[in-house]
């Protein structure tokens, strides 16, 4: 599926067709995830509620215990 970039006040966006939405199970006010795969391409997928909240915790405790994970990354 091709998309065209179009600018959007002073950014650029993509607009996603409906039949691409309905992929992701995603509506308008939605969050997307972008990544990286392995093979270099940008993947795009519907954010999971439970993942998120999985990378909230994860987030939470690197950042309580940095100075610990900091000396045991040495």
């Amino acid at each position: 599926m091709e998309l065209k970039l179009r600018k959007i006040g002073n950014s650029v966006g993509v607009v996603l067709p409906k039949e691409a939405l309905a992929h992701l199970g995603a509506s308008e006010g939605d969050s997307l995830e972008l990544t990286h795969g392995a093979d270099g391409k940008l993947l795009l997928s519907g954010r999971q509620a439970a993942v998120s909240e999985q990378m909230r915790v994860a987030q939470d405790i690197m950042q309580r215990y940095r100075n610990t994970l900091r000396e045991l990354a040495k």
